[in-house]
C-alpha cells in the first residue's frame, strides 16, 4: 500500500468500524419487514450523520449509517480521460456481477462510482471484521488495478505506434 494511501484507508477503516454497530430493526411502516433504513430514509431519527472522507477532490468515500444498515459509496481516482474510461468500464463490469459480492449495489449513489450496502443480516452471516477488510482491500486494489490497466494500454499503444511508424 502506498504511503499516501495508508492514512486515507486507515481513516476509512476506523470510521467503518465505528459506524458498523448495526442491530436488527424492523420497518416501522410495514409489519414483518426489515428494510435498510439508510436506503429508504423514512425515519430521520434512525439515520446517523453521513461522513465524507476525502483524499483529494477526485477520490473520496461517503459513509452513511443507520440503525440497521450502512451504505459506503466510493469515488475512484480519475485524473485523466484514460483513467475515467478505464474506471467506468471496470466498475460497470463489477456492477453487472454485484450479486456475487453480496454487499455491492448495482447502481451507485449519484456522484460516486461504486456503492456497498451492509445490512444487519450481512453482519450476522459474515464476520464483521472480514467484511470491513474486504471493503478496504477493494478500495486499495481498485486503484492498483486501474493503474495497471492504464500502464498496459500505454504500453500497447507505444508498441503499435512503433510498429506503424517503423515502416516509414
Amino acid at each position: 500500500m502506498a504511503n499516501t494511501l495508508r492514512p486515507y484507508l486507515t481513516c476509512v477503516r476506523s470510521t467503518l468500524e465505528a459506524a458498523c454497530c448495526l442491530q436488527n430493526f424492523p420497518c416501522q411502516q410495514v409489519e414483518r419487514h426489515n428494510k435498510p433504513e439508510v436506503e429508504y430514509k423514512n425515519n430521520p431519527e434512525l439515520l446517523l450523520n453521513p461522513v465524507i472522507i476525502c483524499r483529494n477532490e477526485n477520490e473520496k468515500c461517503l459513509i452513511e449509517g443507520s440503525v440497521n444498515s450502512l451504505r459506503i459509496s466510493i469515488k475512484v481516482k480519475q485524473s485523466d480521460e484514460l483513467e475515467e474510461i478505464l474506471a467506468k468500464k471496470f466498475l460497470h463490469f463489477l456492477a453487472l456481477r454485484a450479486e456475487a459480492f453480496q454487499v455491492m449495489r448495482r447502481k451507485p449513489i449519484e456522484g460516486y462510482d461504486i456503492s456497498f450496502l451492509v445490512t444487519h443480516a450481512h453482519c450476522e452471516s459474515m464476520m464483521k471484521h472480514k467484511l470491513l477488510d474486504f471493503i478496504v482491500t477493494f478500495m486499495e486494489d481498485i486503484d492498483r488495478e486501474i493503474n495497471e490497466l492504464k500502464l498496459s494500454v500505454n504500453t500497447r499503444g507505444r508498441v503499435v505506434a512503433h510498429e506503424f511508424l517503423g515502416s516509414f
